[in-house]
Order: structure tokens, then C-alpha cells, then sequence
């Protein structure tokens, strides 16, 4: 039994930006027996229609979802789990936790020193320009929700400031194919957790800086600051006076990311000539680096009325508020072996790195959920024997 707080895909419904598109082209929208038909392969779903995919793929497989049930709590018992929700409880001998990572904002704690006469939103709050103040606009985080929303807000007609912290860059196109296909066929997206040196580290590395446009463009710093985006450094902090204060290290953080970025095209390069690719696509190249002016601001007076609202586009983390087991970390994070978590019976699944690079996409569910099933039934066998 699936037990849903709203509607099938209701994070898709309710937490994300009206323009949103997704980073990954439509076929790779793959879940097992079900995939993209249409005639538009390398196009991006927008919001609405992703929605209607994952319902879609619901109603194909007949999936058991209870709708509008609350999880409440989930603890153990004898045989297995009790399983409290809003429409009754539930006793189980296994529970898989499908909740995801992205169930709460973080931001930072002195955005509390904010001037009240400045708007703040989250990136799960933001839709649209509309809602925001006029004005000046401070989009703190540049990975890919970061640079979406300030492209798009700048658009708008408003001046736009955007804080950089890590991030990775990376073209939407490379030698005539999308970043994602080389990434698939390359073998990059299908490494396993257990053939990394550091799975920890790996699991917090921020998302690509890809957008999902029509035309297929490259977002990144360099386009942002061409169309007159003024970029910050890591948003360190605020002053009793109400000082933003910036990193000066945005250079050499530009300049990692850069780095970043042409390790992985030299892992894609090698691949395409070791299989004989070299003469069916264009030859390898590197973009220009990214471009930081001299001395960039290291405060701005926030006092000053010239910001009228900030964006933390700064990343999420998990709500396990309702998990009465102990199998979370000091940081709130549960304790798992590829999803396979600490208590015997219960499951983590739709988590970055899970098991794989792509764990976090939508063509990752596939795969993880076929190894932790069959982890599951033989636990469920050898229970019963």
C-alpha cells in the first residue's frame, strides 16, 4: 500500500515554479514498462506535464495509493511496524520510505537578521515574478533552481544579484548530444555507491547547472552575467547594521567548478573515442571560463531599500519528524547501505546517490527499486521461514 499526503505527485502539484521544465529530456523519463511515446525525445516536460506522466504511470500499474493520508508516525513492533496516519493506522512487516529529500527549505539561520521590509521566498515557495516585491532581487544559490529563477526574474524587469556558492557548471549540449545522454551512455549517471571512494561526499554534491528550454541552451554564470545578472559571493552572514556579508572566495569558486566541469567532459571524451564515436559527433571542446569581475562586493547594505526581496534558492532537506525509530544521524538523516536502512525491515528509496548517480531522477527509480525489492522479499522469506 502507497500512502500519499495529497494528490499523486503532489510535491510536482504544489512546490515548484510555474515556468519549471525538466533538467532531464523526455526520454529519459523511464520507469519500468513505462516510457515517453511522444514525438519530441530530446524536448523537457513542463510542470503540467510531468504531472501527468507520474499519474499516468499510477494509473498503468495499478498502484495501491491511499490519497490525502497523512503519515503521522511510524514505529516498531514485535513483527515489524505500526504505521499511525490521519485515516487510521496500519500494521506492516516491512515500510519503505519514499518521502524524499526535499521536504523542507533550508535556509540559513541569520536570515532571521533580514530587514522586515524585505521579501523573503523560498525556492519551493516561488512561482512566479508576480509574487515578488518590485525592486531589487537577491537570489542566494547557483545551481540549477538558483540560476533558473534569476534568469527568469531578471526577465521580469527587475535588477538581480545572485550569490554563488558550490555549484557545477556544465552545457546543455556537448558535441551535438544532450549532457544527459553522454552522462547515460558513458556509464556516469549508472555508477553504484559501493564503486565510489567517498559516498558521503558524493551525496551532497549540489545538482548540475542545467536548465530544460526549448532551444536547448547553456545556463550557467557567464550567460547570466551577459544579460546584466550581477554576481556575489557565498552569503556569509548579517551584520547588526544589517550588512550582507559575501565570501571573497568567488573566484577560485568559479574556478573549481570549471575544473569540475572539464574532468567530467575528459571522462565523456575518452569514452566517446574508446567506442568509436569520434566520427559520428563534433569534435570535444571546453566553454570559455567562467568570468568574474575584479573586485566583487563583499557587503551590501541591506537597509539601504535598494533589495526588495531574496530568494533562497539555498537546497532542502528531508522531514523525518514522524519516524519514531532510531535510524537517524546527528544530522537528521537516516542511516542506510544503499537503502537498506539499520532497522531490518524498512527501506529508503528517491534519495541523491541512493544507489546509483541517477537515484535522484526519475530514470533511477527503476533500478534502485528492482535491487531493494528483491532485498525485501528475501527478508519477508526468511522471516516466514
Amino acid at each position: 500500500m502507497v500512502l500519499e499526503r495529497g494528490e499523486v505527485a503532489h510535491t510536482w502539484r504544489t512546490e515548484r515554479w510555474d515556468s519549471l521544465r525538466l533538467l532531464t529530456p523526455n526520454w529519459q523519463s523511464r520507469l519500468p514498462g513505462f516510457s515517453y511515446i511522444g514525438d519530441d525525445p530530446d524536448g523537457y516536460r513542463i510542470l503540467t506535464e510531468v504531472i501527468a506522466f507520474i499519474a499516468s504511470y499510477a494509473d498503468a500499474i495499478s498502484a495501491p495509493v491511499l490519497t490525502h493520508t497523512t503519515v503521522t508516525s511510524v514505529r516498531s513492533t514485535e513483527s515489524g511496524y505500526l504505521v499511525r496516519t490521519d485515516q487510521g493506522d496500519w500494521l506492516c512487516r516491512a515500510v519503505v520510505v519514499a518521502s524524499g529529500a526535499c521536504n523542507v527549505a533550508h535556509v540559513p539561520g541569520f536570515a532571521n537578521k533580514v530587514p522586515r521590509s524585505i521579501m523573503q521566498l523560498t525556492a519551493q515557495e516561488y512561482r512566479n515574478p508576480d509574487q515578488v516585491a518590485d525592486g531589487g532581487v537577491l537570489v542566494v544559490g547557483a545551481s540549477s533552481s538558483g540560476t533558473q529563477i534569476a534568469q527568469e526574474i531578471h526577465h521580469s524587469g527587475r535588477s538581480v544579484i545572485l550569490s554563488v556558492g558550490e555549484h557545477i557548471r556544465a552545457p546543455r549540449v556537448y558535441r551535438g548530444r544532450d549532457l544527459q545522454w553522454w552522462m547515460d551512455a558513458a556509464g556516469v549517471l549508472g555508477e553504484r555507491y559501493d564503486e565510489v571512494d567517498d559516498v558521503a561526499k558524493a551525496r551532497r554534491v549540489p545538482s548540475l547547472q542545467l536548465a530544460g528550454t526549448p532551444d536547448r541552451s547553456t545556463l550557467d554564470l557567464n550567460s547570466l552575467t551577459e544579460i546584466g545578472v550581477k554576481l556575489v559571493g557565498r552569503f556569509g552572514g548579517i551584520s547588526e547594521n544589517g550588512r550582507a556579508q559575501f565570501s571573497g572566495s568567488l573566484r577560485n569558486m568559479c574556478a573549481l567548478s570549471d575544473l569540475k566541469m572539464g574532468r567530467l567532459l575528459d571522462r565523456i571524451d575518452e569514452w566517446a573515442q574508446k567506442n568509436g564515436f569520434d566520427a559520428t559527433v563534433g569534435p570535444p571542446y571546453r566553454l570559455p571560463p567562467t568570468h568574474v569581475e575584479p573586485a566583487p562586493p563583499l557587503a551590501m547594505d541591506l537597509t539601504s531599500g535598494k533589495i526588495k526581496a531574496i530568494i533562497w534558492a539555498t537546497g532542502y532537506r528531508p522531514d523525518y519528524s514522524w519516524l519514531e525509530v532510531p535510524v537517524l544521524d546527528r544530522k537528521g538523516r537516516i542511516q542506510h547501505d544503499g537503502g537498506v536502512v539499520s532497522s531490518p525491515g524498512m527501506y529508503l528509496i528517491g534519495t541523491q546517490f541512493l544507489r546509483r548517480r541517477k537515484s535522484g531522477l526519475i530514470d533511477g527509480a527503476g533500478d534502485d527499486a528492482r535491487d531493494l525489492s528483491a532485498h525485501l522479499m528475501s527478508y519477508l522469506d526468511s522471516r516466514l521461514a
